[in-house]
């Protein structure tokens, strides 16, 4: 059904959940496999005079093992990806990308927001849904206690 999926990791422990089940998807559909790894640029919140070298060498270090976690976790499943870098906004580059390799399913992760982020973004802010003209899966977190009695279960 999926051919072409685009995996969208950023390290965090909803992005390694994102991969695992994307990964299961592919290996189940014998799919094709894009990883996305986004890294927010500490550089956009640095003032000029404290951009240094070292920063750089630093964001440039840290943005590459982002990338080789994100692929490690994927072999260690089975799944052979292409993939790429990108520094920013994830609803900027997650459309783009998923255009330009003709992805027909997005997965990413989910991350609760406590009522003060979500008040301040009921605005008619753009998502993800409107940027994208093909499946996504949302990789969510287990009830509490549902992975516990899944875990049993295996």
């Amino acid at each position: 059904m999926y051919r072409k999926i685009l995996l969208c990791y950023d390290g965090t422990a909803e992005g390694r959940r994102a991969l695992r089940q994307g990964a299961e998807v592919a290996v189940s559909m014998h799919s094709a496999t894009y990883l996305l790894a986004i890294c927010r640029s500490l550089l956009a919140t640095s003032v000029p005079e404290g951009v240094t070298s070292a920063l750089l060498s630093c964001e440039e270090d840290t943005a590459n093992a982002l990338l080789l976690q994100g692929v490690q976790l994927l072999k260690d499943r089975g799944v052979v990806a292409d993939g790429s870098l990108v520094y920013g906004d994830p609803l900027t580059h997650i459309p783009l990308v998923s255009q330009r390799i003709g992805a027909d399913l997005i997965v990413v992760g989910h991350r609760s927001r406590g009522r003060l982020a979500r008040w301040w973004s009921e605005s008619e802010e753009v998502t993800l849904l409107s940027r994208v003209s093909c499946s996504i899966l949302v990789a969510m977190a287990p009830a509490s206690g549902e992975e516990n009695s899944v875990s049993a279960a295996k």
